[in-house]
């Protein structure tokens, strides 16, 4: 059995106009979206900003209520839960948010941050066994445990980060949601959260939802990768799959943009044409051929299904495969 199963989600935002405040339209921020994550492993999303990478993550963690679609934690439909019986299956699914300056509380000290969620779900049965565990805690993330009683406007913003990750490690959670961990932070902090982040999952085996904007973050930590674009699944493979031979036009694009490590290597740049369309009025066929340089007729009319187009690999494209052109 699967850790996490999501079937066919949607979440979909009503715009309000005019003076009674009338639904005249809807933003389409996940429009269908089905996966799996097994115990352990860890699942990479990617996309450009605004296709509905963080609300996906958001909803599973039921921060956004679904519109549609369903969400099975270790067989158990969560969708359905309320009130006191979600916050006590949280304890089994945790967030790591992106923004490590907005997501903790200014006015709490690193042991009340960190100790919050050992108080909700009655973890510590002592103040002494607390700050035993906060302290564990804290240095199991690189954190000297004296920071404790400190506050997070004294911590840089690596720092803080880790002061998130003990959070939602301390009630032992299966599965962490990573929303963009580390796009806040330099890129050397980056490369140490990424490897703390891997250390973590080989000591105490937790599933990762690894969300993120950047592609070769993706590849160094996950087994296998999403690719999202407009609410929709455009691309699932092994990670090494998706980076050696991309399927899905806009895959494609994606890998060109990601740096060569080897100065040798020259990786020739796919600009796309336009703008990422509005979610609230998604064109009709495929999302995505009002960019594509190799779409067809039927592009425009038909849209794809996300089947199996090669073993162990899913893609929604009619034309699935196709080198498109190089700017």
């Amino acid at each position: 059995m699967s850790l996490l199963e999501v079937k066919n989600l949607k979440v979909h935002f009503p715009v309000r106009h005019g003076l009674f405040t009338r639904v005249h339209e809807t933003v389409k921020a996940v429009d269908g979206v089905s996966f799996k994550i097994e115990p352990g492993e860890t699942l990479g999303l990617v996309g450009e900003s605004g296709c509905g990478k963080s609300t996906l993550g958001r909803a599973i963690m039921r921060l956004v209520e679904p519109t549609a679609g369903e969400i099975f934690l270790n067989g158990e439909n969560i969708t359905q839960l309320r009130g006191a019986a979600l916050r006590a299956r949280r304890r089994q699914f945790q967030m790591i948010f992106q923004d490590p300056f907005g997501s903790l509380n200014p006015r709490m000290t690193v042991e009340d941050i960190v100790g919050e969620a050992l108080d909700i779900h009655g973890l510590a049965d002592s103040k002494s066994a607390r700050r035993k565990r906060i302290a564990e805690l804290l240095q199991s993330v690189g954190l000297n445990a004296a920071y404790a009683q400190r506050y997070p406007h004294e911590f840089s913003g690596g720092q803080r980060q880790r002061i998130g990750i003990a959070r939602a490690l301390a009630v032992e959670p299966e599965l962490i949601v990573c929303d963009e961990p580390v796009s806040a932070l330099d890129v050397s902090v980056q490369a140490q959260i990424i490897n703390l982040l891997r250390d973590l999952q080989q000591q105490r085996g937790m599933a990762y939802l690894f969300i993120a904007h950047d592609l070769a973050v993706v590849e160094h930590i996950s087994r296998r990768v999403m690719v999202m674009y407009l609410g929709k699944i455009v691309e699932e493979a092994a990670a090494k799959d998706i980076i050696r031979s991309p399927q899905h036009p806009y895959t494609q694009a994606l890998i060109s943009a990601v740096p060569e490590v080897n100065p040798e290597t020259k990786r020739q740049r796919i600009i796309l044409p336009g703008d990422v369309p509005s979610p609230i009025h998604p064109p009709a066929g495929c999302p995505f051929h009002p960019r594509c340089p190799i779409a067809e007729a039927r592009c425009k009319t038909e849209p794809p299904l996300l089947e199996e187009k090669l073993p162990d690999r899913v893609t929604a494209c009619h034309l699935a495969g196709t080198p498109i052109g190089v700017a």
